[in-house]
């Protein structure tokens, strides 16, 4: 009887110190937090898929109006502090860079290297290697010599539609959008040029597909295993990517390299930058040349890598590279799906867009150039709006690395201590809302981008690819892709809604992405140019 007693109650402690304990970190602290459950904390609705992670992200900051800078809140049984002042995030992610240099590690490179050692993952002084090797392949010069590629893209997809001669065609947006980036990152990246529309099959984007997918309850498993059990999670070396998926791309990097190796083959694309880089070669950047737009972030000056950098593998290249699809394939397709929806929605919109495409045709004689297509002002003012509304990243974290102190500004406010390893939010998606930096944010308008009232935004509540020199090293990229192919879609279609459209969209509460409950259904309807 007597050791029932004694394991109830050991029971009963460890309950209490793993599940209990931890929700009131922030309150012991003087913090205002939100009202987390026992072990799942704030997460309650998404891991049982009541609430998507973007409402999630949006109650959270909205739940407590008198905390106007920062927030206690719980991923799990981790206490999260979230950050909602646009001065508090300028000083963490610029000024007091080097306190948060790094994203919170959810798999170990031991348990899978390629998610381990991508650019996103990699932390302290490795990532600030790796940076600049890196950056060089998104520069205002390479995003031009990309354009021909991504405009090549654009032509062989809208012909696809082209040669249906239908009046209207019915798709659904997300699938339609994915096929192009996927053959976009293939050419780019990789090397390979792929029709994913004529061949909707191909390896290439199966494995793209399943490597990007996380609506399935395996993958969201392993997510939250390594939020609450991380140390089971690491013992087995549970990796994120299947198998069948890793090593596709890794046959295909190692087979990429060692043709150009053998061929003297040389490509502009990551992978040619990364071969280069472990010889020891740097690349330069061009002046003059335009860049791609207001969402653009600008890259910071983490000095440049000399001499030969001998630890990047075959392996590393792989991972880059797959980072590169992992954020490519879903994030990009995902704008391109919103930036439809706004335009079916909001006609007068869409139908003042291909007044300014059939202007800049005219302009060019016909046939888009890189310049014509960036001195496009209301293209960007559609495209900065819908980043705005719906930006692909929801929110993202920041670890502190170093014991930190948050001054108090406010009256009332004390001193916050905050502990090594402390994790830090940016709530995107809620800031991007606030009315109080969006007056009426619901309302899809792309005038707060125009000339006129640009000025008024505050730069650190629009950050739709990130703040500081951890920011989206892809934003050129996802702009100037994004831009091409909906030129070349408005040129010869107008978005329309169909039968199976739902609007007003509602998000959906299987995925961590922001996607559409029932898909992005809409139409393609032919117009007389």
């Amino acid at each position: 009887m007597l050791q029932l007693i004694i394991g109830a109650a050991v029971l009963v402690a460890l309950f209490y110190y793993i599940a209990i304990r931890p929700m009131s970190y922030w309150k012991n602290l003087g913090i205002k937090q939100s009202s987390p459950k026992w072990l799942v904390g704030d997460n309650f609705g998404t891991l049982f898929k009541t609430e998507s992670f973007a409402g999630m992200v949006k109650r959270l900051y909205n739940q407590c109006p008198e905390a106007t800078r920062y927030f206690g809140m719980y991923q799990f049984t981790l206490p999260t502090l979230m950050i909602k002042d646009p001065d508090l995030l300028k000083q963490i992610t610029v000024k007091d860079f080097e306190y948060f240099m790094d994203h919170r590690v959810f798999i170990p490179e031991d348990a899978d290297p390629l998610w381990g050692k991508n650019l996103f993952a990699l932390t302290g002084q490795r990532w600030k290697n790796m940076r600049p090797i890196l950056s060089p392949s998104f520069t205002s010069s390479k995003m031009r010599s990309m354009f021909v590629l991504m405009s090549e893209c654009s032509e062989t997809f809208v012909k696809h539609f082209l040669d249906k001669n239908d009046d209207v065609t019915e798709i659904e947006m997300k699938d339609m959008f994915t096929r192009f980036t996927n053959d976009v990152i293939a050419t780019t990246a990789f090397g390979v040029k792929v029709d994913s529309l004529a061949k909707p099959k191909n390896d290439f984007y199966l494995m793209g597909k399943s490597a990007t997918d996380f609506s399935g309850i395996w993958k969201n498993l392993k997510f939250f295993g390594y939020m609450v059990i991380p140390g089971f999670f690491k013992f087995f070396k549970i990796g994120l990517f299947e198998k069948s998926v890793s090593h596709f791309f890794i046959d295909l990097i190692n087979d990429t390299v060692k043709t150009r190796e053998e061929k003297h083959i040389v490509r502009p694309d990551v992978i040619h930058l990364l071969m280069e880089a472990r010889k020891g070669i740097q690349q330069k950047e061009e002046s003059n040349v335009p860049d791609t737009g207001f969402a653009t972030v600008q890259e910071a000056d983490l000095g440049k890598a000399g001499g030969a950098v001998k630890e990047i593998t075959n392996l590393d290249i792989t991972a880059q590279a797959l980072i590169f699809f992992f954020a490519g394939f879903d994030t990009v397709s995902s704008l391109m799906c919103f930036m439809a929806y706004e335009l079916a929605v909001n006609p007068d919109i869409q139908t003042r867009l291909r007044q300014e495409i059939r202007e800049t045709l005219d302009e060019c004689n016909g046939k888009l150039t890189y310049e014509a297509l960036l001195k496009m002002k209301y293209m960007d003012m559609v495209v900065s709006e819908t980043l705005r509304k719906w930006p692909g990243a929801i929110a993202v974290d920041r670890i502190c690395t170093k014991p930190y102190t948050i001054e108090p500004t406010l009256p009332g406010e004390k001193p916050v201590h905050i502990k090594k390893g402390t994790v830090m939010w940016l709530p995107i998606i809620a800031i991007h809302n606030d009315p109080k930096f969006y007056p009426n944010p619901d309302k899809f308008d792309p005038e707060r981008f125009s000339e006129e009232n640009k000025g008024d935004i505050n730069p650190y509540a629009y950050l739709p690819f990130g703040l500081g020199p951890r920011n989206c090293i892809g934003s050129r990229f996802a702009l100037l892709e994004n831009k091409t192919v909906m030129f070349h879609i408005l040129r010869h279609f107008e978005f329309v809604p169909t039968g199976k459209s739902r609007i007003p969209l509602t998000l959906s509460k299987r995925s961590f992405n922001l996607l559409a409950e029932g898909g992005f259904w809409f139409g393609l309807k032919r117009v007389k140019n």
